[in-house]
């Protein structure tokens, strides 16, 4: 598995009512997304950093969603680049569905 973090600054700090809002009218284009296993919206404490931290399947899950279209599609819902940092993840704890989960 793969998590990826993504981090772009905004032009300007939102409230977390806004980053909310927001983020609810991207939420449609992850749900069932082929690879993603899940993906947690992010919004720094002072407002102005926001992203996401999303768990893949595999690196190759992961690039099929990061093109040059979901780039720009950030760059322009957003204002600014996104910033994406991979790490290997071998083994993650659900306390919700109260499952640890690995890769074989």
């Amino acid at each position: 598995m793969i998590t990826v973090i993504v981090q772009f600054k905004l032009p300007q700090p939102i409230t977390g009512e806004q980053a909310r809002q927001t983020f609810l009218s991207t939420a449609p284009r992850y749900k069932d997304l082929p690879g993603l296993i899940r993906k947690y919206y992010i919004l720094s404490q002072d407002g102005a950093t926001a992203g996401g931290v999303y768990l893949w399947d595999s690196r190759e899950s992961a690039d099929r969603v990061y093109t040059q279209e979901w780039k720009s599609f950030v760059r322009e819902k957003y204002g600014s680049d996104a910033l994406l940092t991979y790490f290997e993840c071998p083994v993650v704890v659900d306390n919700i569905s109260h499952e640890i989960l690995t890769k074989n």
